[in-house]
């Protein structure tokens, strides 16, 4: 299959990976004046941590990684539940903004700006890809201390005297 230059649509994704490759080095070793060493430990540093929270979240939640690709694959029912749930996601929300939009509800109204406005002062502070990874750390370490039991603990018992 070709695309309109008269390459083949894999050609563009390739470039694509370049340009973002390149644009990170360039920010890296050439904006921020780091060496080379330095972007590859940062990558390393940023691949580790991401794998260990997948992999801690994975274990948690008693979710079973598959190796083989084929597995990864999802049914048609699946990909259309989960852009269903998207569209309702999106449709409450800007529900939710009409109505305070409207000025009816004073109390919408004001949890809506005052949340908007610290959306905005977290925006300033933090990139928006900084701020999404902190929220899946929360939410890792959220899930972390939710499912563990304390040291010691024996399933079944509630109290120190050995009582159920």
């Amino acid at each position: 299959m070709e695309d309109a230059c008269g390459g083949s649509t894999g050609g563009g994704v390739k470039w694509s990976v370049v340009v973002v490759c390149g644009s990170l080095v360039y920010y890296h070793c050439g904006w921020r004046d780091a060496s080379l060493l330095s972007l590859f430990a940062d990558l390393l540093i940023v691949l580790l941590c991401s794998l260990s929270i997948l992999g801690l979240l994975f274990r948690n939640l008693n979710i079973s990684v598959p190796v083989d690709p084929l597995e990864w694959q999802i049914s048609q029912d699946t990909a259309n539940s989960i852009i269903a749930c998207w569209a309702n996601t999106v449709g409450a929300a800007e529900s939710v903004l009409r109505v305070a939009a409207t000025g009816h509800d004073k109390r919408l109204f004001f949890k809506v700006v005052v949340f908007l406005y610290l959306l905005s002062a977290m925006g300033r502070v933090a990139s928006g890809a900084t701020i999404a990874y902190s929220g899946l750390c929360v939410f890792c370490l959220y899930e972390l201390v939710k499912n563990s039991r304390p040291i010691g603990s024996v399933p079944g018992r509630t109290d120190s005297s050995g009582g159920i």
